[in-house]
C-alpha cells in the first residue's frame, strides 16, 4: 500500500502510470486528509521530504510526494520552488502570461523543468529521493492544450512542440517520469517493493 501525497489530480494521473504492477495506491482524497504539509523549503528537495514525512507520519503508510517547477535561467530560478504557489488564486494561463509579459525583452530563453520525488517509511524511516529535470526553452506565447501547469510555455531540447502540443508523448520526457523511474527502480533493488 503505498500514499500518493498531493491533491493534484493531474500529478496523480502522471504518477500512477509509474507504479509497478501490484502495487495498491491510495491518495489524500481516498483517505479524506485535508491537512495540508507547510511547503516552505528552498528547494524542491526540501519540500519533496516535508510533504512525504508529513502525510507519512499523519498516516502511518508508506509515501510517495514529490515537489517540482519550472526554473528560467533569465529570471534568476523563477518561479522555481513557487511555480504552483505565485500568484495565489491566478489561472496557470495568468501565470504563464505574466511569465511571457517578464521575457518580453529578454533574448534568453532557457528554462528547465525540475521534479524531486520522495518516499519515505514511516515505520522503517527509510528517505529515498531522486531529482531529474529536461532542459528546454520558454516558448513565445502560450501553445497547446494538453499536459497541465506550464506545459504550454515549455519547449524541451530537441523539439518544436511544446509539452502541451504533445499529449502522451510528453508522458516519456517529462522530469516527473524520469524522477519517479528513478525513484521506483532505487525502491526496486532496495526494498524489493515491500510496499
Amino acid at each position: 500500500m503505498l500514499l500518493i501525497a498531493t491533491r493534484n489530480g493531474h500529478k496523480i494521473e502522471e504518477i500512477k502510470k509509474f507504479v509497478p504492477d501490484g502495487v495498491e495506491v491510495l491518495t489524500l482524497k481516498d483517505l479524506n486528509i485535508a491537512l495540508e504539509a507547510v511547503e516552505n523549503g528552498d528547494t524542491f528537495m526540501e519540500n519533496a521530504i516535508r510533504k512525504a514525512t508529513f502525510y507519512a507520519n499523519l498516516t502511518k503508510k508508506k509515501t510517495i510526494a514529490d515537489d517540482s517547477g519550472l526554473v528560467i535561467d533569465s529570471l534568476d530560478g523563477f518561479p522555481g520552488v513557487h511555480s504552483a504557489r505565485f500568484m495565489k488564486n491566478a489561472s496557470y494561463k495568468e501565470k504563464m502570461q505574466f511569465i511571457l509579459q517578464m521575457l518580453e525583452t529578454k533574448q534568453e530563453r532557457v528554462a528547465r523543468f525540475v521534479c524531486v520525488a520522495a518516499y519515505y517509511d514511516p515505520i522503517e524511516k527509510t528517505i529515498v529521493c531522486c531529482e531529474e529535470s529536461v532542459e528546454g526553452t520558454i516558448s513565445r506565447e502560450i501553445r497547446g492544450t494538453s499536459g497541465f501547469g506550464y506545459d504550454p510555455i515549455f519547449i524541451p531540447n530537441g523539439y518544436s512542440t511544446t509539452f502541451g502540443e504533445m499529449g502522451e508523448e510528453k508522458h516519456k520526457l517529462s522530469h516527473r517520469y524520469k524522477a519517479f523511474s528513478k525513484l521506483f527502480s532505487k525502491l526496486d533493488r532496495l526494498l524489493n517493493y515491500r510496499i
